[in-house]
């Protein structure tokens, strides 16, 4: 079972309808001091990666400088990954505040060393 199939049995009601989406994918997008910051919440795999994906190109398109607020990313695999691998070929790519889970799969695929990561998006929007 998908944890998005898990998501929706545990906050499915009696008669089958749909209580609350616990998990769902969100992209916000703001400046801070001159850079394009684009916020990840929820989960993101090959078929939630997409608004992301748009966001970022965009971004790079636009700015010399993105930060990536991972600070809401709650499950990452290797869509995420490649998406910040090819963002950061476009563009000065920085990701700020990665949860424990996205941190450990930059660690244990040695991404870690060719992204830049910082602990806050104001630390990342300054380097």
């Amino acid at each position: 079972m998908s944890s998005d199939e898990e998501v929706t049995r545990r906050s499915s009601g009696a008669d089958g309808s749909r209580l609350q989406v616990l998990d769902q994918a969100a992209v916000v997008q703001y400046e801070w001091c001159g850079v394009r910051v684009v916020g990840a919440r929820g989960s993101y795999d090959s078929s939630s990666v997409t608004p992301l994906t748009d966001a970022l190109a965009t971004a790079a398109k636009e700015c010399s400088r993105v930060v990536l607020d991972a600070s809401g990313v709650t499950f990452a695999d290797s869509a995420l990954l490649n998406l910040l691998i090819l963002t950061h070929q476009a563009t000065d790519l920085r990701v700020a505040a990665p949860t424990r889970q996205l941190r450990r799969l930059l660690q244990l695929t040695g991404v870690n060393t060719v992204l830049k990561t910082r602990e806050t998006v104001e630390e990342a929007a300054a380097c």
